[in-house]
């Protein structure tokens, strides 16, 4: 064993592994005040996301993206109609999950089959939300369109653009006219 100024070398090690458990030490308390906030969020007794207060909003960089959302045309009932939802720019690692509330004339389970929200964007920078809907139990009495309108809300990580909702109009079905005409 080899001297230096009257001490073995291998208790030089041990000081220059107490140097590096303290600098872990250290990181580790600096991560978990870093973290500290992230983890007294409350969860939503509803279920689903947790919504984000208005008054704070999601934190946006200059590189978040932007989603806008239109309908794909109206819809007859007993078809399928679509809203799209457009990322700009799409994220080149995957997707993102978007908030979106639905309202309108139209009404869930009665005229289309219920829209779970947030909704998917996948890595294309684009996502369907399909509403499906129903025949209608009113009767041939109450012929008319009813609305349903998605409009895109707050999330982390997204912007909301110019185009923040969009309305399709549920079409009655056409009747066949099965009366001859004398």
């Amino acid at each position: 064993m080899t001297r230096v100024h009257g001490r073995p070398n291998k208790g030089r090690k041990i000081k220059h592994m107490k140097n590096r458990n303290n600098v872990f030490t250290v990181t580790l308390v600096v991560l978990a005040f870093a973290i500290a906030p992230v983890t007294k969020a409350a969860r939503n007794p509803e279920g689903g996301p947790d919504p984000i207060p208005a008054a704070t909003g999601p934190i946006l960089t200059a590189a978040s993206p932007v989603i806008t959302v239109h309908s794909t045309d109206n819809v007859t009932r007993g078809k399928i109609g679509s809203f799209v939802l457009d990322m700009k720019p799409a994220l080149m690692l995957g997707g993102m999950y978007v908030n979106f509330k639905v309202s309108g004339t139209a009404i869930a389970g009665v005229d289309y089959v219920l829209l779970a929200s947030p909704a998917y964007i996948g890595q294309s920078g684009y996502g369907v939300i399909q509403v499906k809907t129903l025949a209608d139990p009113r009767g041939s009495a109450f012929r008319q369109a009813y609305s349903v309108t998605v409009t895109l809300e707050p999330g982390a990580g997204y912007a909301i653009g110019a185009a923040r909702s969009a309305t399709m109009w549920i079409k009655p079905a056409l009747q066949s006219s099965n009366q001859s005409s004398n």
